[in-house]
């Protein structure tokens, strides 16, 4: 590995780092809905790693930020299905198509369809909890859509003032 191969991964190491403790101390913040902690940030968090560092990066500050969270009784296990679905999704699409507004549709279906729905065999078997198989993804939904469009207005902010741009040609994730 050459020494500009290995400076671009310590970048993105740094940056995933610092989304996981925003992702966490923004955790803090959260909404109860029905029986889930709803944390905007965390899907906020999700479309950056999207946009700036890829989908594998996503999925790891994801599932950190989950398990931390728990860690510390700040989250659930719904945190698990509440962030990576949504992480993955959101970063494959963004890393195949570059087009901002499908990322973000890609956030909210991956988190509120997908981890949703993922959620159930959670609260059920692991939890205890009797719940409809679709019970988590309307607070998903308002959790993910809230996040999204925080993400959405910070993205494109940083593109209009040319900083988006300079920010992925660092990371190495250029368009």
């Amino acid at each position: 590995m050459n020494s500009n191969m290995k400076s671009n991964s310590i970048r993105k190491l740094t940056v995933a780092a610092m989304f996981c403790a925003v992702a966490v101390v923004g955790s803090m913040f959260s909404v109860p809905v029905f029986g889930s902690k709803c944390a905007p940030v965390q899907h906020m968090v999700n479309v950056l790693c999207a946009v700036l560092l890829g989908p594998w990066y996503g999925v790891a500050v994801a599932f950190l930020a989950s398990l931390i969270r728990n860690l510390l009784g700040l989250g659930s296990l719904m945190a698990f299905p509440g962030s990576m679905p949504g992480a993955l999704l959101c970063g494959l699409i963004f890393h195949f198509t570059k087009n901002l507004p499908a990322t973000l549709v890609g956030e909210v279906f991956g988190t509120s369809i997908i981890g949703g729905l993922l959620a159930y065999p959670i609260a059920t078997l692991l939890m205890g909890q009797s719940v409809a198989a679709t019970a988590y993804i309307v607070p998903f939904l308002i959790s993910t859509a809230g996040g999204s469009i925080l993400a959405g207005i910070l993205v494109y902010t940083l593109k209009r003032a040319g900083a988006l741009e300079r920010m992925q040609a660092t990371l190495g994730s250029a368009r």
